[in-house]
Formats: C-alpha cells, structure tokens, sequence
C-alpha cells in the first residue's frame, strides 16, 4: 500500500497532484492515483530512459517501489481510454485546439518479446525495419500539437500466434489491420467528444495503401478534411457526367488549373510568397455513394518544389470555402505534430517501454501523453529544481 503520510507540498507537487486527480478521476483506488502521480513526476523530471528503476530514482523513493510501478504500468486493469479522454477534454479546455492530426512513431526493438514487434520494410526508405509501429493521436493548438490517444499495429506472429497473443494480454478483438484502419477508429473516439467533433482532420495519407478508405470513412462522419495523397489518387471530375482520374493526371491539365499566392512568416519576421496551384473544379471520391456522402465535393491543391527538384506535394480537402492560406495553416498543424513527437521520444520516454504486454505498453504511452500535456499545458518547469519534495515520502510495494 502506498504511505498517507502527509508533507509540506511545493506548488509544483500541489499542481501535479490537482492535474492527476482531474486526468486520472476514473482511477477510483487512491492507491493507483498515487502510483500515477509517482510515475507522471519521473517522466517529467528524469533524464535518460525512463524505467520504473530510474523514475523511482528521481522520485526518490525505496526500492519497493520499483516494484510498485511496475505493476501500476503492467498489471493493474485501469482502462486508459477514460484517462486519454479527460486529457482530451482538458487540452480543449486550456489550449483552444482547432484540429486533429496523426503521427507515426516508430519503436526500434533488438528483440522479439515487445508486444507487436515484428519486421516490415519501411515504405519511405524501401529498407527493412525491426519493432514496433504505432500511431499518435495529436490535438494540434497554436504553434503547438498535444498527444491524447495512441493505436499499436499488430503484424506477423502477433496476428495468428494463439499463445504469444494470450501472454501479452491481446485482447480476441484486437486484430491486425492497416494503419488506415486505425485512423478511423481513432475518429470514432473523437468524435464522442462533444467540444471536439467538429474539428477537421489533417492527415499525411501519401503511401496509404488505403488512403481511400480512410477518407470515405472520415465523410461518412461528416469530418472535415486536410489531406495530403499521392498523385495517383483515383477521384471523379466533372460535375454531370462524372470521370475517373487522378489527382496528378488533373493538375497536369494547364488550363485545368489556378495559380494562387500563399504568404508565409519565417521566423526572422519576413513575409514569403509560396505559389500554389489549385484545381479550378471540385473532385469526388468514388467510393462515396448514397447516403454516405455522394454530394460532398472536394478541392485539390498542388505545391510544387521551390527549386524544381523535389516532386510536387498534393492535397485534397473538403474545405472548398477556404483561403490557401486557411488551409495551409492546418497543414503546418502536421509539423506540431512531428515535433511533439521528438519531444515524447527524448523527453517523456515514448521508446523505453520495457514490458511486453498490450495493457502495458498503452498505459506507458498514456502516461507518456499525460506527463507532455502536463509539462506544456499546465506549465511545469522544463527541469528538475535544485531543491524539491518528491510526490511521496514513502510507497510501499504494491500497486492497485
């Protein structure tokens, strides 16, 4: 059991504790709270990799409780989703998000025990890769983009190995599918959140082999789309009799096409005029038919290299009444992203899950998400101070 001793508390303790017991209200035991709070104040105070051994070290606690946290991440049955909701809810309240953004972390791994390690060949380099493979959802905020719920893609042995499944703790109806797939059901949650349902999805869908799906499946939520594709994505042009084509094939078409301005600031304070191209009609996705969307229509928007030597950058979006300039700020949404996810990788120990089940390894990564909302929304100091109370005296060796 975890010690009642009470103590004079720092204001950082007082409002790491306030934060705790707001984002972890559906952890009902004081007990796993407490073992939260220990564990939240190690991600964001410790250095090097962030194991239960190393954060009970900066939380200077007994070794007990290295025990103690360990079976906090990788036995006790809390339900992370009501604890990525009330993170959810709680950026919505402070940071005024304006939309939903996903990022891919990649988990190098030497061995094969990691829940959902395997090989794949990564699309991008054309080079086989060893671990696992997981998307982040990101709610994206002035100039800044905060972690709320993470998906792990299952592939190779972890999809028909009967016994590997029930050692890690799989649940029967968590199967292997594309990341596409996760995407949706990604959406599926957000848009149970009533403060959050409305915002558009910025989505980098380029080497999706189901990008397709994913943006049929995002109009039948009504969603609002950002979506960058590759050029061969197949849509319908032509408003009566409807063909297939395209994005590349239409853009190729000059007099198809608008050259329009963007300006953008760089960080010394000068303006900059990027052009963009912008199909002069709109487009349709052939897989949205009847109800599920068959008159949404779509605008495509090219970006070519400045220097002529990288290939043309394309996306797609339902926000047709939107300026260029409206619709690239979303898209700089996806850089927030790509560095909040650098920042969870070095800072709040996003690789160094050392367990091998699938409870585990998603409450890691919602205390992982927890302790970078706490230290960017709530303002937590960037480094451990000199002099400090750690979050409890004394834990015992056991966890709820």
């Amino acid at each position: 059991m975890l010690s009642s001793g009470t103590r004079a508390a720092t204001g950082e303790d007082a409002q790491m504790r306030g934060f705790v017991e707001d984002v972890f209200r559906s952890l009902h035991r004081v007990e796993q709270r407490r073992w939260a709070r220990a564990y939240l104040w190690g991600l964001v105070h410790g250095s090097g990799r962030k194991t239960p051994r190393r954060l009970a070290r900066f939380g200077a606690l007994p070794p007990a409780a290295v025990h103690g946290l360990h079976q906090f991440i990788n036995v006790s049955p809390w339900d992370w989703q009501p604890v990525r909701r009330r993170l959810a809810e709680r950026v919505a309240a402070v940071a005024a998000p304006f939309a939903w953004t996903v990022a891919e972390l990649a988990i190098p791994k030497s061995g094969d025990h990691s829940v959902g390690v395997h090989a794949r060949t990564d699309p991008a380099t054309g080079q086989r890769v060893h671990g696992q493979r997981a998307l982040g959802l990101f709610l994206v905020a002035e100039g800044r983009a905060f972690p709320v719920d993470w998906s792990l893609l299952l592939g190779g042995a972890w999809e028909r190995d009967e016994e590997l499944r029930r050692r890690a703790r799989i649940p029967e109806a968590e199967t292997a599918r594309p990341a596409g797939a996760h995407v949706l059901e990604q959406a599926v949650r957000a848009v149970a959140l009533p403060s959050l349902a409305a915002l558009p999805w910025v989505l980098d869908l380029t080497g999706y082999e189901e990008a397709a799906g994913v943006l049929a499946g995002l109009a039948r939520e009504r969603l609002d789309v950002v979506c960058e594709v590759d050029p061969g994505q197949v849509v319908l042009a032509g408003r009566h009799s409807p063909r297939v084509s395209t994005v590349g094939a239409l853009m190729g078409i000059r007099h198809a096409r608008q050259s329009q301005m963007m300006t953008r600031q760089t960080p010394d304070g000068r303006t900059n005029v990027v052009p963009i191209r912008a199909y002069a009609g709109t487009v349709r996705l052939p897989q949205q038919t009847g109800a599920d969307g068959a008159g949404r229509t779509y605008r495509i928007l090219e970006r070519s290299a400045v220097d002529g030597q990288l290939p043309s950058r394309y996306w797609i979006t339902s926000l047709t009444e939107q300026s260029v300039d409206q619709v690239f700020a979303l898209v700089r949404g996806r850089s927030a992203a790509l560095s909040a996810l650098s920042v969870l990788e070095e800072r709040f120990g996003a690789l160094d899950f050392e367990g091998r089940s699938y409870p585990g390894w998603h409450h890691h990564m919602t205390m992982a998400s927890a302790a970078y909302v706490h230290q960017h929304l709530d303002g937590a100091p960037a480094v451990l101070p000199r002099q400090w109370s750690p979050p409890e005296a004394a834990i015992g060796a056991a966890a709820g």
